[in-house]
């Protein structure tokens, strides 16, 4: 049976945390996400700004998979290690490295796999100079598809995540970007779970260590400074359902690890799945002031599956909550709210809802009437 939730509309400008949810994390950063739907479990300074480390490498690969399949580069094309690749990123810089040779030539296919395996500074460099000429270039490809992608609270500077004021991103934009290699680019994900590669003569481990505890884990990426601590962009699938989480600033490397497996462990066994609304259902209504209609359907980005605490089933309430009224144009597939679901009175979960249809902007005799609404309803 279809779970029914009471809905109760209401405008807000910011949305508060996820209640703990009986789940406390040492992660200063960490978000846990429904895969499919995008609906958050569980958050914690999600939406703070944050040094990504060398989960800024996550980025570096959406760009290199996108020209991969656009065909602009293939896995066979041989790079070149510029000096500037070698310094900053290889051996000697301290830092994590595939020990690329100076002036020596790299396949694009075994670069990709050092920098998801062995998280190597110098094959990102390598991969951004071969594709943009400079790294500062590649940059600024990264940005502009983080743009793209709705990564709001992300600027990138550089390929590696090495250390720059500048460059900053945060859990909830590193969960969505995990969500989007994995969605957009399924042919390139296995290389995420390799346990190990050996280049050169030089094997080295996953840094992803939760990939051989096995709970599931297949990806994404690590990373860590001085500054930072240590952090995670990790993905697990069970069954029908895959998780991504975020856990950042820990103090080592085996925190990290067992904050990450104890976030998506709870996230996959406190839960029981409810079908709160089938593809393409409508919500609730948004008003849209001004618009060629006076409000407009809200709907998921297909089914919503709420995963709620087990034994819940009776304490649930739910309300939608947006800006509003919202302002024309509006277009069919714009996120313009959010789903949010309470157990007494506790925030346990949330969801995006998207604009159902195209608003255009009214007519004068819609936008006067709006305007006498405004008056007496005091909108805006």
């Amino acid at each position: 049976m279809r779970l029914l939730l009471a809905l109760l509309i209401a405008f807000a400008s910011a949305f508060p945390a996820l209640a703990q949810a009986n789940f406390e994390t040492n992660a200063r950063f960490a978000v846990l996400v429904d895969y499919e739907s995008g609906t958050v479990i569980f958050q914690k300074d999600a939406d703070a700004r944050l040094e990504p480390a060398s989960m800024t490498k996550l980025m570096t690969l959406a760009v290199v998979f996108h020209e991969l399949r656009a065909g602009r580069i293939k896995l066979d094309d041989q790079f070149f290690v510029s000096e500037n690749a070698w310094r900053t990123g290889g051996a000697a810089s301290g830092g994590s490295t595939m020990f690329a040779v100076l002036n020596s030539q790299i396949r694009v296919e075994d670069l990709v796999r050092s920098v998801i395996i062995q998280s190597g500074n110098d094959a990102a460099i390598v991969l951004a100079e071969g594709i943009a000429g400079t790294e500062g270039t590649f940059a600024s490809m990264m940005n502009e598809l983080a743009r793209e992608i709705g990564l709001d609270g992300s600027h990138f500077t550089n390929a590696t995540g090495l250390p720059d004021p500048d460059e900053y991103s945060t859990a909830r934009d590193l969960a969505d970007l995990g969500r989007y290699l994995i969605r957009e680019f399924p042919e390139f994900y296995h290389y995420f779970s390799e346990p190990e590669m050996e280049w050169n003569g030089i094997k080295q481990a996953n840094r992803n260590s939760l990939i051989e505890v096995g709970i599931g884990v297949d990806g994404l990426k690590t990373g860590h400074t001085e500054a930072a601590g240590y952090g995670a962009v990790i993905s697990t699938a069970q069954g029908d359902r895959r998780l991504v989480a975020v856990v950042h600033g820990l103090g080592s490397m085996r925190e990290r690890a067992e904050e990450g497996r104890k976030l998506l462990t709870w996230g996959m066994r406190a839960f029981e799945r409810f079908e709160a609304y089938p593809d393409g259902a409508i919500v609730a209504y948004a008003d849209v002031y001004g618009g060629a209609i006076g409000s407009v359907g809200l709907v998921g980005k297909g089914e919503i599956a709420l995963y709620l605490p087990r034994g819940s089933r009776d304490c649930l309430s739910a309300s939608v909550n947006y800006v509003g009224p919202l302002l024309p144009p509006v277009a069919a597939g714009q996120q313009v709210a959010e789903l949010r679901v309470f157990c007494n009175d506790q925030l346990v979960q949330s969801a995006p809802l998207y604009a159902a249809e195209d608003v255009p902007q009214g007519d004068l005799v819609r936008r006067a009437t709006d305007a006498l609404k405004q008056l007496a309803l005091g909108w805006l």
